[in-house]
């Protein structure tokens, strides 16, 4: 059975990486065509893509009673991305992930603000509708913000500014579509082979969620991350992470919280991820930050922070 599960989730890899490879090659088309910025269009269609699956679940889980199981995918997916995911495309990158430019930082702040937010909520062990509320309008102001300057859709390729001039062609955006359907739909597989083993195995509710599915939700931000990297497309990456951890952090979770508030009966159930994710959201940020630039040292740092969470959740349970 163990050789079976080994087998199925080298298969969805396989196939997450050449979705990657059809979603890096669309987004880059179509960021030219419509002369907008690769963070931007990275944040818009690959993020959203990467968080349909947290959608999903969140939806499955509110629906079964166990909102605590969407909770727990939004945490460990978070710390995944600043640390795990962000680290792989730092190591396949030739100078390192640049972190320059206004939208950058000031994204990089409202990634750290929507990555700490949910525990500054949860501190009485209960996520309300209000609570809800709080998060989804955050998202909204960023969202807001995001959109509001004109030179985020003026972006400058090769020297030369590019528009509505450039016809990129219905195949490429048949690439792109079906490149961003594999790609949830195959990480969609790892969550459900995910469960079924912890089913087989008799692992907790609360490791699967922060540590199985959360790591499931975020194999397309790793795969694509070091697509990217290998390309020189830095900005489609942080785009992609940043997305991927505002997405889930606040709208998933203010979804769920309105239809479901969320309360956290044992104290011990989520701490070790409240403290990680909290401690990965503060390095990540001091290190985007530090010469606005990721570098091989500081992802060393983040992968070294994952891996002891992973050790710590392990042994702890």
């Amino acid at each position: 059975m163990l050789v079976f599960y080994i087998i199925l989730f080298i298969a969805c890899c396989i196939a997450l990486y050449f979705a990657g490879n059809l979603v890096l090659e669309g987004v880059s088309r179509a960021a030219r065509r419509f002369c907008v910025n690769e963070f931007v269009m990275a944040f818009f269609v690959m993020a959203l893509a990467a968080s349909l699956p947290n959608l999903f679940l969140a939806i499955m889980a509110v629906a079964n009673g166990v909102p605590q199981l969407s909770l727990g995918d939004v945490m460990g997916g978070n710390v995944v991305d600043m640390t795990l995911a962000i680290a792989l495309a730092v190591f396949f990158s030739k100078k390192g992930v640049s972190a320059k430019g206004e939208t950058m930082q000031m994204s990089l702040f409202f990634t750290f603000i929507a990555a700490i937010l949910p525990l500054v909520l949860l501190i009485d062990n209960n996520l309300s509708r209000i609570d809800g509320l709080v998060l989804m309008v955050f998202f909204c102001v960023y969202i807001y913000w995001l959109l509001s300057k004109k030179e985020r859709f003026c972006f400058i390729y090769s020297g030369h500014k590019i528009g509505n001039n450039e016809t990129s062609g219905a195949a490429n955006y048949g690439k792109l579509l079906g490149g961003i359907l594999i790609l949830a739909g195959v990480a969609q597989s790892v969550i459900l082979l995910a469960e079924s083993f912890s089913i087989d195995y008799a692992i907790s509710l609360p490791l699967v969620g922060t540590l199985i599915v959360g790591l499931g939700n975020s194999l397309p931000e790793i795969y694509f991350g070091i697509l990217a990297a290998k390309a020189g497309r830095t900005k489609m990456i942080l785009g992609d992470v940043m997305g991927a951890i505002i997405l889930p952090g606040t709208l998933v979770l203010g979804l769920v919280a309105l239809l479901s508030p969320i309360e956290i009966t044992d104290v011990k159930m989520f701490a070790v991820a409240r403290y990680f994710l909290l401690l990965a959201a503060i390095i990540f940020y001091v290190c985007a930050r530090t010469g606005q630039k990721i570098t091989k040292k500081e992802a060393l740092m983040l992968l070294s922070i994952y891996l002891a969470f992973l050790m710590i959740e392990i042994f702890t349970k």
